[in-house]
């Protein structure tokens, strides 16, 4: 299936690890033009080196989630210059816990992290996806839009406020021919996923291997995903192909969630 993404400029947040760096080197595969963002500008480097460049030309912007009003102001001048096609928001997820014992503090991080750093990303690249009247904003969130997930109780809460956000602005950029959606990734072998292992392993007591495999025996295609498959769904939903998929949350999952 011809996806015609070549010449497309995608920007891509958390892109030197795990699915963020599997949804760039998709993109870069396609011929897309990429823009990286991440703190770490060794790794930008790296990464932008590792990506398929049949005569692209690939960009890095040096920024930290931490800093919201930072990355604003990055995002603008680039998009200044820039037209962006495709804004795909991502960034690591927040650290384990129960809910009700997190501090405000915690959750205000997170917030920022996630919610606002997407908006101010989607603020940067929406007038000119407007003025062409084509545009998708892709949202990596998690399967706990759906469901939550123990021992992940600010996450929990701060997925579903982005997906509440996610919602709504599809409903406000349709008309302009700009795509907002989620993908849900199940649990998926990256670096977050290996830190989870481990902290349950602490907890329990279990070898790494014990809760691994209990893991994998609740996902009915017992196995965990690979950054790769979570990044095919990205490449149809940010397609022409899926130009009348609008606000939806898609998981990726392997079949865990139990309600549809």
């Amino acid at each position: 299936m011809d996806l015609n993404l070549s010449g497309k400029r995608v920007m891509v947040g958390g892109s030197t690890a795990g699915i963020g760096k599997a949804i760039a080197q998709a993109f870069a595969q396609e011929g897309a033009n990429i823009t990286l963002i991440a703190r770490d500008q060794a790794k930008l480097e790296s990464t932008q080196n590792e990506l398929p460049n049949k005569k692209q030309d690939h960009h890095i912007l040096v920024a930290d989630y931490c800093h919201p009003e930072s990355l604003r102001d990055i995002a603008l001048e680039y998009c200044a210059k820039h037209q962006v096609d495709i804004l795909i928001n991502n960034t690591g997820g927040p650290s384990p816990g129960q809910a009700h014992e997190a501090l405000g503090k915690d959750y205000m991080i997170a917030f920022q992290q996630h919610l606002i750093c997407n908006q101010y990303l989607a603020q940067a690249v929406i007038p000119k996806m407007k003025s062409e009247e084509y545009g998708r904003i892709i949202n990596i969130i998690s399967t706990s839009v759906r469901q939550p997930i123990p021992n992940l109780g600010i996450s929990n809460t701060i997925r579903g406020a982005v997906a509440s956000w996610s919602k709504t602005i599809s409903n406000e950029l349709g008309p302009f021919g700009i795509t907002v959606n989620n993908i849900l990734p199940g649990a998926t072998m990256t670096g977050r996923l290996e830190g989870l292992i481990q902290s349950k392993s602490k907890s329990s007591g279990k070898s790494l291997d014990e809760v691994s495999k209990e893991m994998q025996s609740k996902i009915p295609a017992g196995r965990f995903a690979e950054p790769h498959e979570v990044a095919n769904a990205v490449l149809f939903l940010a397609s022409e192909k899926a130009s009348y998929i609008n606000g939806v949350n898609l998981p990726i999952d392997g079949g865990r969630l139990d309600c549809i």
